[in-house]
């Protein structure tokens, strides 16, 4: 008896989720922490997540590294924490800005053409937080 109701539950639960993504355009899903430095959201071309405990100094030069490790920078601003760069062929922006003391907001959009590239732009975001780990 309890497994028919969990089951019709968890059924409708996402029939609904299904519903709602339809109507909404672009899916926003929450992983998980990532290390110790917190979550993430991802969008259908950007992953977003706040890091704790690093100045904005910090988080730019590890974001500044890794692309340029990763791909070729096209163009790096200090003043607005905007870097794009090309990686595998694919137009990388990262960018970081500071929330509050101690807080970061860092994103990374991806996008090859018109399509986006979610898988890379996670792995520029992961490297990018490792290395602040380091």
């Amino acid at each position: 008896m309890f497994g028919q109701r969990f089951v019709k539950s968890v059924t409708k639960t996402f029939v609904v989720f299904l519903f709602m993504a339809s109507l909404t355009g672009c899916v926003y899903l929450v992983v998980g922490s990532v290390g110790a430095l917190g979550g993430y959201v991802v969008s259908p071309d950007t992953v977003e997540g706040k890091i704790t405990g690093y100045e904005l100094g910090q988080v730019r030069e590890a974001a500044s590294t890794i692309v340029s490790i990763m791909g070729v920078v096209k163009e790096h601003t200090d003043s607005n924490g905007i870097i794009i760069a090309t990686v595998q062929g694919t137009k990388v922006t990262v960018t970081a800005e500071s929330v509050e003391t101690g807080v970061v907001r860092l994103a990374v959009k991806a996008r090859k053409t018109f399509f986006p590239k979610i898988k890379l732009a996670q792995d520029v975001y992961v490297k990018i937080v490792n290395h602040l780990g380091e």
